[in-house]
């Protein structure tokens, strides 16, 4: 790889508020582009994601509002940092990751309160969340390789994302290949489109509403959530 291509990669990176720093940047990126070439099937990209990428990804969310926000695929924690430098005081986010290498540098490079990081698939999120006591999600963000994804896993994540999005949550997605749309609307709801050029790759980015809640509902989410626990006979946990 050139000087000039790592380079522009280090340019294209974005920490907490947007602002680079050099140093999170080179740790990122070589974190990044060895675990890519160790499961590439797994991790979605070699390259970080561009600042583009994060403000046009994370542009629908409304901070105001989140009380939790989930991170499917956190990687390296580009967007981590972003939301987190909007989220408010009283705010969580969970990011959930199988990656050893990404859950380790998440946790050694970002101390922030707010933030768990749990050594667990996507397909298990009711059951974290459940067992942390969390209400439903306001918002789920994914960079998990649907299109790489084993079918069945793919569906497991997408029955998981539905029970724990509140209703009138969101499921923001950014993927290299269109494989997820389907997905999405099948099992979230209505579907939006993009593209973003400025990134390595360039990306498909989709942003999926759930219905909204009917007036007598929970705003929470959480008293739905425990019906469809209940519902499943298996405390959340989808087959």
């Amino acid at each position: 790889m050139t000087d000039q291509l790592m380079e522009t990669v280090k340019n294209a990176s974005v920490c907490a508020g947007g602002q680079i720093a050099a140093e999170n940047q080179s740790s990122d990126f070589s974190l990044s582009i060895r675990n890519f070439f160790k499961e590439p099937l797994a991790v979605g990209s070699a390259f970080p994601a561009s600042r583009w990428l994060v403000r046009r990804m994370l542009a629908p969310v409304d901070w105001r509002h989140v009380k939790l926000l989930i991170e499917f695929g956190p990687g390296t924690g580009v967007l981590t940092r972003f939301a987190l430098s909007r989220m408010s005081a009283d705010s969580a986010l969970l990011a959930l990751d199988t990656n050893a290498s990404f859950v380790n540098h998440l946790r050694r490079s970002i101390l922030d309160p707010r933030m768990h990081v749990v050594a667990e698939p996507a397909s298990n999120a009711a059951a974290v969340i459940r067992d942390l006591g969390f209400p439903a999600a306001d918002y789920i963000v994914s960079g998990l390789p649907f299109s790489t994804l084993d079918p069945a896993e793919a569906k497991r994540t997408m029955r998981a994302s539905r029970l724990v999005l509140r209703p009138g949550g969101m499921f923001c997605a950014y993927q290299m290949r269109r494989s997820i749309e389907p997905l999405l609307r099948e099992h979230i709801g209505s579907v939006r489109r993009g593209y973003e050029w400025r990134n390595i790759p360039p990306c498909h980015l989709y942003w999926a509403k759930a219905p909204e809640p009917d007036r007598n509902a929970d705003p929470s989410g959480r008293k739905m959530l425990e019906r469809r626990d209940e519902s499943t006979g298996n405390q959340g946990e989808m087959p």
